[in-house]
């Protein structure tokens, strides 16, 4: 019997190492009772300094808002540029489709610059406002191929079919590809929406005096040295990071099993 060889898995555990044993050990150092590096017992202390520190809280509901109404505003825009350009030929289609990638080829640094240089000529005060443009305008693309790759993977005939029922478009649309396109839109969103949450660079350009995000803290934070309450910091989120997967999963398994349920008296 031929030997299997013991370096795929000692590979995996490799990677998963690195992956995973970071991110292990900030979770554990936000329960050390020391800010130094050695384990000196476990406490919640770092957790309530957190919860106390209004400046990361307002950070953080910054965050939250402009990934909330980015991500929104991305998921609407890229959808609407990938149903538009899904199905149609013409000359331009190409040259559309790369421009659509534009914002997440070019380095964050010369998109942050740019964005500056933008809302500085139009006299635009950096505030909320010109952290939401920006980050819509980079978080696009994130949708846009998603659901473009969705669109391409549907049987064109099952809208044909619904047309020939006596279907409007807009029905069509609505009751039938927005259903089967709505998991690939949700996961670009919620990529869009972890892109915005983790920006540092273009939000460093864009934001203004009394408006901080919660990366930006962060990274001001880490300035004068990691410390237990910015691991306290990192475990939220990743705890947050970590529930949004598991309702993502769950809203895909559901959204296939409703489609194709049998659904009595509904008529096109």
């Amino acid at each position: 019997m031929k030997k299997r060889s013991r370096f795929p898995g000692i590979y995996v555990v490799l990677i998963l190492l690195l992956l995973y044993l970071p991110i292990a050990v900030v979770i554990a150092y936000s329960f050390n009772d020391t800010k130094l590096f050695h384990w000196a017992g476990f406490t919640f202390s770092w957790y309530g300094k957190l919860f106390h520190n209004q400046t990361l809280i307002n950070a953080f509901f910054n965050s939250l808002e402009l990934a909330l109404i980015s991500s929104a505003s991305a998921a609407v825009l890229g959808t609407l540029g990938a149903v538009g350009l899904s199905g149609r030929h013409f000359r331009a289609r190409g040259a559309l489709e790369n421009l659509s990638m534009i914002p997440i080829m070019v380095p964050e640094i010369i998109l942050g610059m740019a964005y500056l240089s933008f809302f500085t000529f139009v006299r635009l005060p950096a505030g909320m406002l010109t952290l939401v443009l920006a980050h819509t305008t980079f978080c696009v693309p994130y949708i846009f191929i998603n659901v473009k790759a969705r669109l391409s993977a549907l049987d064109p005939s099952i809208g044909e079919a619904a047309r020939d029922l006596g279907a409007s478009a807009q029905r069509a649309f609505f009751d039938i590809t927005l259903p089967l396109i709505a998991p690939a839109i949700l996961s670009g969103a919620l990529l869009a929406f972890a892109m915005s949450m983790d920006d540092v660079v273009i939000s460093f350009f864009v934001t203004g005096a009394q408006t901080s995000t919660l990366p930006l803290e962060i990274y001001s934070m880490l300035r004068m040295g990691v410390t237990p309450e910015i691991n306290a910091l990192c475990t939220v989120l990743l705890g947050a990071v970590f529930l949004l997967v598991a309702l993502s999963g769950l809203f895909k398994k559901s959204s296939r099993s409703r489609f194709f349920e049998k659904k009595p008296g509904k008529k096109l």
